[in-house]
């Protein structure tokens, strides 16, 4: 079996080294860029599995990598490194399209944890579920196998955290979810992350699946207690 390839994009040649070392010993292929617009095209030169991108580099921001592949629609997951816990930081990087991060400095047990279920529940991940049958909530219709979905007839492009937090929604029509519920199932129960995570992604999954993101009529949110999916009752015809 190919070992799944991952593209470093990381400026700081010690934690470079670490990183990539973890990575090789667990049995991934490394390949390691220091800038970011460098980064960007080795990125568009082939085909990664996954993106460790750091949030601080030179020549292009990780912000902006991040963007330009999610504005190319390249799905691959992005795991960010931040030097900096600032919440602020945390969130705008998952806004632009990272599926996860890690505030350096971190644990190489976590790290490989964090790349590992970000590839399970990639397309490309090593560890595909065994097919299961489409799932339909209203007007949405998901393929878990194909890791696709559509909404309306029109496919709709998913990154891999937004595709498992609206699996567990049409799963679940009707359930309302907290955020500390939505990031254990999603995320992972080792995550240590903010409810920001659930927040931003909620957003962007609204922009991409809900008529009016404004006024969201699939993803309803429960004050005082998270989100929830529409039941089949309250599915009215656009």
């Amino acid at each position: 079996m190919t070992s799944p390839a991952i593209l470093l994009i990381e400026d700081d040649s010690q934690i470079a080294r670490l990183v990539s070392t973890q990575l090789r010993e667990t049995g991934f292929e490394v390949e390691w860029v220091a800038d970011g617009r460098a980064g960007l095209d080795r990125f568009g030169a082939r085909a990664f599995d996954l993106l460790i991108l750091d949030l601080m580099l030179p020549g292009m921001d990780g912000l902006d990598v991040c963007r330009r592949i999610r504005a190319d629609r390249r799905l691959t997951p992005i795991l960010m490194l931040t030097a900096r816990a600032d919440k602020r930081d945390v969130v705008l990087g998952l806004e632009v399209g990272a599926d996860d991060y890690l505030t350096k400095p971190f644990h190489g047990a976590e790290l490989i944890a964090r790349v590992q279920a970000l590839l399970r529940r990639s397309a490309r991940g090593p560890e595909q579920a065994q097919p299961e049958a489409p799932v339909t909530c209203g007007p949405l219709i998901m393929y878990p196998d194909k890791r696709k979905a559509g909404v309306h007839g029109r496919a709709v492009e998913l990154t891999a955290k937004e595709f498992d937090l609206l699996l567990l929604f049409c799963r679940h029509p009707g359930r309302a979810f907290s955020r500390g519920e939505l990031l254990d199932a999603v995320w992972g129960a080792e995550f240590e992350g903010y409810d920001h995570t659930v927040n931003t992604h909620i957003n962007r999954l609204r922009n991409k699946i809900e008529s009016d993101a404004d006024k969201p009529r699939l993803i309803q949110t429960v004050w005082g207690v998270g989100y929830r999916m529409a039941e089949a009752e309250e599915h009215a015809p656009e």
